[in-house]
C-alpha cells in the first residue's frame, strides 16, 4: 500500500524554532498582558496545570478546550466571563509578536508545495493545546494558512493530544484514512514518532530535534528539512510510490 497522506508537525518542524525557549517567552508575554489585576504567577501555574490536564485526558466526549476550561473553572478563583475576553485579545492581538522568537525559513512552503505537487493529502498535526488563533498565527509566520491543508488540529476541535495514540487515530478518522496510509513528519521523538505504534510511517526531522531519551519509537527515515523536501519531491524513502 502506498502512502497517500502526510501529517506535518508545526513547531520545530515546518516552523523552525526551539520549543522550550518559545514557551517561556509565551508565558512571559501572557503574564504581562494579564497584568496586575490578577495573581500572574498563580494564573500561569494554573494554565500549565490545565495543559497537563489536556494531555492526560482520555475523554473522547470532551474537546481539549472543554477539559482546559473545566480545569480552570474548578481550580481557579477568577470569573471566566471576565477573564476569557482578556485571553482572546491576547491570542488575537499580542501572540503574533512572538514570531520574533522563531526562525521561519522558506523550507516549509517549499515542502508543502512539493507534497501537493506529488498528489499527497496533507494535514497539520500540531499538538492541539493552543487555541485556533495561536495555531493559525504560527502558520502565517511561514507563509501558510489553514486552507493549504485538509486539516489543522486545534484545541477547540481535538479530543486528545500528543503523545497519546488516540490523537493520531482521531486524525485518521477525520481524514477517513488508515494509519498505514500516512507518514508522520516531526522533530520530536516522543511526541511525533509515537505515531509508529499505530502503523504510521515516520520521518524524523533533525534541524530542531527533540528527544527526552525515553521512550524510543520506530523511525523509518530521518533527515534535515532539505532532505525531507528532496524525499517528497522525488517520492523516495517513506514517500515512495
Amino acid at each position: 500500500m502506498s502512502i497517500s497522506t502526510i501529517l506535518f508537525d508545526l513547531d520545530g518542524t515546518l516552523l523552525e524554532m526551539q520549543t522550550e525557549p518559545f514557551v517561556q517567552q509565551y508565558l512571559k508575554v501572557l503574564g504581562s498582558h494579564v497584568g496586575d489585576a490578577y495573581d500572574t504567577q498563580k494564573m500561569l501555574g494554573l494554565i500549565w496545570d490545565g495543559t497537563k490536564a489536556m494531555i492526560m485526558s482520555k475523554d473522547a466526549e470532551k474537546t481539549n478546550e472543554q477539559v482546559f476550561m473545566e480545569y480552570f473553572a474548578e481550580h481557579g478563583e477568577w470569573n471566566l466571563d471576565e477573564l476569557w475576553p482578556i485571553f482572546d485579545a491576547f491570542y488575537r492581538d499580542v501572540f503574533p509578536s512572538l514570531m520574533e522568537h522563531t526562525q521561519p525559513s522558506p523550507w516549509a512552503k517549499q515542502i508543502v508545495e512539493a507534497a501537493k505537487g506529488q498528489g499527497f493529502r496533507i494535514a497539520v498535526a500540531t499538538n492541539p493545546v493552543f487555541p485556533r488563533d495561536a495555531i493559525h498565527h504560527r502558520l502565517s509566520w511561514i507563509g501558510l494558512n489553514p486552507a493549504d491543508f485538509e486539516l489543522v488540529t486545534v484545541y477547540e476541535e481535538s479530543h486528545f493530544t500528543k503523545p497519546n495514540t488516540e490523537y493520531f487515530s482521531e486524525i485518521c478518522s477525520k481524514l477517513d484514512v488508515e494509519p498505514g496510509d500516512c507518514v508522520m513528519v516531526g522533530n520530536h521523538m516522543q511526541e511525533d514518532m509515537v505515531a509508529s505504534k499505530l502503523g504510521m510511517k515516520t520521518f524524523l526531522v533533525t534541524n530542531w530535534l527533540e528527544d527526552r531519551g525515553e521512550p524510543q519509537y520506530a523511525v523509518d527515515q530521518k533527515g534535515s528539512l532539505e532532505e525531507l523536501h528532496q524525499a517528497i519531491s522525488q517520492r523516495s524513502g517513506v514517500f515512495a510510490k
